[in-house]
């Protein structure tokens, strides 16, 4: 049976061919509505190629799973490697590694391709602040990550719609620039939009970044990939490829989960743009009770990831989030997120604290930051009611990534980089107060409640 499937696996050029026509019939599924906006030229589009032997593992990166463990996942072409990762905190050299963990194997099909043998394997407990050196299936080149700390500070990588071109290479190559603990990406990932090879050469894109530090990420609409009939509930290649700690969090779906940094110091949902969401959901249910959970005084942070943004002055994707706000938004409020993270959007806006459409300083900071580098290019049309928008603080099309540094259990540190070629500019900046230091938004005693956590900003290096 494996001879005549390998016999039956199409060459790449017809394979691309035909999942370019798969992609077209798909878009009224997942599309967007790009055509309504202008953008500049988008640079190439990459293709990185497998170099290795089958045997030998492609595509590496990591993702925290669960209190002081990481989750390995790698791919190889060859079905019999072992899904077994060998790990310490020494070189292997002549040296044995210290420790030796077991996980498991999958692979899909989507129309005629077939996916290589795709390994994760759940690894720990891990000591906090630790590189790690590790090799997958026992053969092939070493690689080695490292744990986040236990104690804060903590510094995030956060970016949006990455995708795989010269623009996602200089955005990649900016944030590998400066150490960071943890990379954030709330969807868009490959853009294969059902041309599968595309998944496999975006994760050798990334291998060199998300094998060196936990990749957390959520879907966006270009991992949907549903197909009338044959492929109904989509996201196929993201969930086989792209496993996150769901079953740990307590969720029933890869589309959404939580988890913890810094020793609880901080917590990070995830949430699910293209899951159901209304209030009868399994995902709202999930959120309710994760959120529900959280004591601020253990955990002063809660930062929160999805892909299409609830508030936007953009011309593209407008509205597209105005549902899922509807849902949800109330939860986050009563809850005191601190800050919400958002894709779609090929532009940065960073919005003040705001609630039902209003600035309200115990609502959350509202940033879309869709800008990692994708094909589609940049949504350079803003609203142009935006620009006197006492809710959006700041805009510009162009493409660059975040970090968000949270220096203690109040005051956190936002900065957004804009990719200038080779270089990377600070170009907005702010600081902001945890509500777990905040005694006005606590509690909630219904309508709008004075006081919480405050802002103080820089756009570049004036005071607003």
């Amino acid at each position: 049976m494996e001879n005549r499937n390998s016999f039956l696996q199409p060459r790449p050029f017809f394979l691309l061919t035909l999942s370019l026509i798969i992609a077209v019939a798909a878009a009224s599924v997942y599309g967007s509505d790009d055509g309504a906006f202008s953008r500049p030229p988008a640079r190439n589009v990459l293709i990185t190629p497998h170099a290795r032997a089958e045997s030998e593992p492609q595509q590496v990166h990591v993702s925290l799973a669960g209190k002081d463990h990481v989750r390995v996942t790698w791919i190889t072409d060859d079905k019999h490697v072992s899904s077994v990762v060998e790990y310490g905190t020494t070189e292997a050299g002549p040296v044995k590694y210290e420790a030796t963990a077991s996980g498991e194997h999958t692979k899909y099909r989507y129309f005629l391709y077939t996916s290589g043998t795709i390994h994760h394997v759940r690894i720990g407990p891990l000591k906090p602040n630790t590189v790690y050196f590790y090799r997958c299936g026992g053969i092939g080149p070493e690689f080695s990550f490292k744990t986040p700390p236990a104690t804060l500070p903590i510094e995030f990588a956060v970016v949006g719609d990455l995708g795989q071109t010269e623009w996602t290479q200089s955005t990649l190559q900016h944030i590998n620039g400066s150490d960071y603990d943890v990379f954030l990406l709330p969807g868009d990932l490959s853009y294969a939009d059902s041309q599968q090879p595309l998944w496999d050469s975006f994760g050798r894109l990334v291998e060199p970044y998300a094998s060196r530090r936990p990749w957390m990420v959520t879907e966006g609409n270009h991992e949907v990939e549903s197909f009338p009939i044959i492929f109904p509930h989509g996201f196929k290649a993201y969930n086989a490829r792209w496993l996150m700690p769901y079953k740990e969090s307590g969720s029933s779906s890869n589309l959404y989960y939580s988890f913890d940094v810094a020793s609880g110091l901080v917590h990070v949902i995830m949430l699910g743009s293209y899951a159901d969401f209304d209030s009868n959901s399994d995902q709202y249910k999930w959120l309710a009770a994760d959120l529900g959970k959280i004591d601020r005084k253990v955990t002063p942070w809660v930062v929160v990831l999805l892909h299409a943004p609830w508030y936007n002055t953009n011309e593209a994707h407008q509205g597209e989030g105005e549902s899922m706000r509807s849902e949800m938004e109330e939860l986050l409020y009563d809850n005191r997120v601190d800050i919400v993270f958002a894709g779609h959007v090929h532009a940065y806006e960073r919005f003040t604290r705001v609630y039902n459409n209003k600035a309200d300083p115990c609502g959350p900071v509202h940033v879309t930051i869709g800008d990692g580098g994708n094909r589609e290019g940049l949504a350079l049309r803003f609203k142009k009611e935006a620009v006197s928008a006492p809710l959006s603080l700041y805009r510009e099309p162009s493409f660059g990534h975040g970090r968000l540094r949270i220096v203690d259990e109040k005051r956190a540190h936002w900065s957004w980089h804009r990719n200038n070629d080779s270089s990377s500019v600070v170009a907005d900046e702010v600081w902001f107060n945890s509500f777990s230091a905040s005694e006005e938004c606590w509690p909630r005693k219904g309508g709008n409640v004075d006081g919480g956590g405050g802002l103080s900003a820089r756009v570049g290096l004036d005071e607003l």
